[in-house]
């Protein structure tokens, strides 16, 4: 539904994971017999979360380990990976820095080239352990990378850029024709990111595998402070996964959505299956892992642009292993470990069997769903109160 801003003119009203709650049905079952497995073509994944691709929080032994425990963690072959033969000095530097100085050593360590050489490394180090090889690439250096990539054996590839779109115009550049791209590529292409019917029904229809939605939601991200763009998750989600639906039927191919970013805990993660997604990829929560290589400290996709940085280094801490996180058991009240299990009990108590059932839950718009009943977390900023 619309409504007038000004004369003439109409916004929308969307919505974000506060506003709305899962209502349970007629039914309930075990959470022990829910099943959240997702499916990528004839990919069957076990666990319906992905690690973003982030240089704080995926290297090659996250990824490993991720891929150990049923998930996918993305790879950024533009990143301090594939820049730096040995990163791990590079990164103690950039997470030692003071927060003024930080974006500035950012911006000053991304000056180095990607080395085609490191690309292939890193996806043999990765297959070498027997696990999923996922990586990812901005659309200029998608064909390029690509092809690396895929002659090391990686079993997805990702094209992920502010905004994806199958119309990209430039006078500088030759943009990145996806339909081309798809249709060279013998593995399976995700892409992202999108956040409306129309965009995500073109890359659909160019042949992309999955698809990435959201911009601007997560938690080191400043494209929404710095540009003003962005559509709240649960809306991008429903739109998204409204084009799938249509693509489905129409042409037989079934296009996994993955809500990327936004989540704070459990409880998003859950909205975010039940608003449409199949699966959703992670930042803030994973780089809060003994696994990952940033630290305790998490920064943007765009945080080393040289000329217009829209993202940020955060501080999140460490607060348990990858298998916590995914798995628990939880040692917070935040709902920030135990993802799969707060979805299993999620599921189970709305009577969803299956992924594809879980998106079919009744929702309603809710604005005081986080705060009712909640005064005494508010004021101690314990379990709801500390997100």
């Amino acid at each position: 539904m619309s409504e007038y801003i000004s004369r003439g003119r109409k916004a929308r009203r969307c919505y974000g994971f506060d506003e709305i709650a899962l209502v349970p049905g007629e039914v309930s079952m075990d959470p022990n017999d829910v099943d959240v497995s997702w499916q990528m073509g004839d990919m069957k994944i076990e666990v319906p979360v992905l690690a973003a691709a982030m240089d704080g929080l995926v290297d090659t032994n996250f990824a490993i380990e991720m891929g150990k425990l049923g998930g996918l963690a993305v790879l950024n072959l533009d990143g301090v990976q594939t820049r730096y033969e040995h990163p791990e000095k590079i990164l103690e530097e950039l997470t030692s820095a003071t927060s003024e100085e930080a974006t500035k050593i950012i911006q000053g360590l991304y000056r180095e080239p990607v080395k085609e050489d490191l690309i292939e490394k890193r996806v043999t180090e990765i297959k070498a352990a027997g696990v999923k090889a996922v990586v990812s690439s901005i659309p200029q250096t998608a064909n390029r990378n690509g092809e690396i990539a895929e002659s090391a054996g990686v079993d997805i590839f990702v094209v992920q850029s502010q905004v994806s779109t199958v119309r990209h115009y430039s006078n500088s550049y030759k943009a990145l024709d996806f339909e081309t791209f798809c249709k060279k590529m013998k593995v399976p292409v995700m892409v992202g990111n999108a956040v409306t019917y129309n965009a995500s029904l073109g890359l659909m229809e160019a042949g992309i595998s999955a698809l990435l939605v959201g911009i601007g939601p997560g938690a080191a991200c400043t494209t929404r402070g710095v540009l003003g763009i962005g559509v709240p998750q649960v809306t991008a989600t429903a739109d998204c996964a409204a084009a799938r639906d249509f693509w489905f039927k129409k042409s037989g191919k079934y296009v996994p959505i993955i809500t990327d970013g936004g989540m704070t805990g459990g409880g998003d993660f859950c909205k975010a299956i039940a608003s449409g997604a199949d699966a959703a990829m992670i930042g803030s929560a994973f780089a809060r892992a003994k696994e990952a290589p940033g630290r305790g400290f998490h920064w943007g996709m765009a945080t080393s642009h040289e000329n217009l940085p829209r993202g940020t280094r955060i501080k999140v801490g460490i607060s348990g292993t990858l298998e916590q996180i995914l798995f628990g058991p939880a040692e917070l009240d935040d709902g920030s470990q135990n993802l799969v299990g707060a979805l299993k009990t999620s599921m189970g108590a709305l009577g969803a069997a299956t992924i594809r059932e879980m998106q079919l839950v009744n929702i309603i718009i809710a604005p005081s769903i986080q705060t009712e009943g909640k005064v005494f977390q508010a004021a101690q900023r314990v379990g709801m109160a500390k997100n």
